[in-house]
């Protein structure tokens, strides 16, 4: 199919004008003429040129002799590699025949097939409707031959009867008793030594936990605050009950509300006592056991560790005049209203403490329940103040004389002292009131609780250095503490 001839408008607007021979007119302006570079230095032409003139490629090695030729076997190089148009950068480009892809692979005959991996399958398209009702048949007829038989079985069976007489029950063999340190051990070895205390005032009832400390004689160490209520009460009753279930009235020899500690003694000699252990020897971290009556529940047995030592903690029972700062050990093993009294004692069933309190969420020492925080009287504590009150009746304590409160400025704890005792030790000393008080013999001293038992750490008539900050200087004076 030819062109059309372009009309006379075009010719006009796109024609060659007749003085023009070519493409362009003559008179526009030409490129300028491409740089020639100049001829490659002479050393270069040496080491890369042609090996002879004619001929392309690289020269010969430096040596003279080229390398070993390729023969048509090798891997890479064939006969018609020189003329191969994918080897030789001067060949023509050309186009070869359209790619060829593979025919669809024919499908398979039914219903068994093999795949790609040569795996025989049953393509169920292919089953026919008279297998599939073959299949469900035979289906449906092996399930009911099951279910026959077992009716059959069920039927045929007579059942067993209700009651069996004469049957046993077979039982293994005893276990070995409680290996040393053990806590069965540990109980079995202690719990003889700890009582039940039970007090009677009138119609009204308390039940606490107490521990033989002297078996011959028969003395019992408590808490006061279990105790104290039936002091000097009319009709008052307190009753010691033993692991055996045995009891015995018992008597109050000495109580002590600075320490909430009393003995009390019944007419039972020949008790198991309990051994003492010494505060020096117990370390956080060391596995306690308690043993005492929460709840009444007599002879309970629990166990925890040491959870933190010298631990200054407030007593003050209600509906007892105990009014106490114990420096305590802190334990973990579940300790609950009943326990009071009761022991503390390590893994070689020594007495470490004389269990007194709880903290509680109510934020009552003495009720609530156990949430993992007990607090125990150090038993040389313990030691001593008993006894002082079998011995006289009464414990006698060290005093400064003074009054104070728990302050702190940020940077410093102290007791804050609030008023002095006339011809107290701290008024001998010189102390004021509006004095910090922030140590005793060296001893820090961040509260008023852990000012009461620094002091009570020193024997009555011992001279102390009591550290103060007055008027924002720290000073020390010397006092020689009270009896009280």
């Amino acid at each position: 199919m030819t062109a059309p001839e372009p009309g006379p408008d075009q010719q006009a607007a796109f024609g060659r004008p007749g003085s023009v021979a070519g493409s362009f007119a003559g008179d526009r302006p030409q490129p300028p003429a491409r740089p020639v570079p100049p001829p490659p230095p002479e050393a270069l032409i040496r080491a890369f040129g042609p090996p002879a003139p004619g001929r392309r490629g690289l020269q010969d090695p430096p040596a003279g002799r080229p390398g070993r030729r390729r023969t048509a076997a090798g891997p890479w190089w064939k006969s018609d590699a020189r003329s191969d148009p994918w080897r030789d950068p001067y060949a023509p480009a050309g186009l070869g025949a359209p790619a060829v892809f593979p025919a669809e692979p024919e499908e398979q005959p039914g219903p068994i097939v093999v795949d790609a991996k040569g795996r025989k399958k049953v393509r169920l398209r292919d089953v026919s409707v008279r297998l599939s009702a073959l299949v469900l048949l035979a289906v449906l007829l092996v399930g009911a031959v099951g279910g026959g038989v077992g009716w059959f079985l069920t039927r045929a069976t007579p059942e067993s009867p209700l009651l069996s007489p004469g049957t046993t029950l077979a039982q293994v063999d005893p276990g070995s008793p409680g290996e040393p340190g053990s806590v069965s051990a540990i109980a079995a070895a202690v719990t003889p030594a700890v009582v039940s205390i039970e007090v009677r005032v009138g119609e009204s009832g308390a039940t606490g936990s107490g521990v033989v400390i002297d078996g011959d004689e028969g003395y019992i160490v408590t808490n006061n605050h279990v105790v104290s209520g039936a002091q000097d009460v009319d009709g008052a009753e307190i009753r010691a009950v033993f692991s055996d279930g045995s009891g015995s009235a018992a008597r109050i020899v000495g109580r002590d509300p600075a320490s909430d500690l009393a003995v009390i003694k019944v007419e039972k000699p020949g008790l198991v006592e309990i051994a003492l252990g010494t505060s020096e020897s117990v370390v956080v971290g060391e596995p306690v056991v308690a043993i005492g009556s929460p709840l009444g529940l007599a002879g309970t047995v629990t166990s925890g560790i040491v959870s933190a030592l010298e631990r200054p903690v407030r007593l003050a029972g209600e509906g007892s005049d105990t009014n106490a700062v114990i420096s305590a050990v802190q334990t973990d093993a579940p300790i609950n209203p009943g326990n009071s009294g009761g022991a503390l004692v390590d893994e070689t069933g020594a007495l470490v403490g004389i269990n007194t309190a709880i903290a509680s969420l109510g934020g009552n020492g003495t009720t609530g329940g156990s949430i993992g925080l007990g607090f125990a009287i150090p038993v040389d504590t313990v030691k001593d103040i008993a006894e002082q009150l079998i011995s006289t009746g009464s414990a006698v304590h060290s005093s400064l004389g003074v009054n104070a409160r728990s302050v702190t400025d940020g940077a410093r704890d102290g007791a804050l002292v609030l008023n002095v005792e006339p011809g107290s030790a701290a008024a001998d000393a010189g102390l004021r009131e509006r004095d910090v008080i922030i140590a005793i013999a060296g001893n820090p001293v961040g509260s008023s609780e852990e000012l009461v038992v620094a002091v009570d750490r020193y024997a009555p008539g011992e001279e102390v250095t009591v550290e103060v900050v007055r008027d924002g200087s720290s000073q020390e004076l010397r006092a020689t503490l009270d009896a009280a």
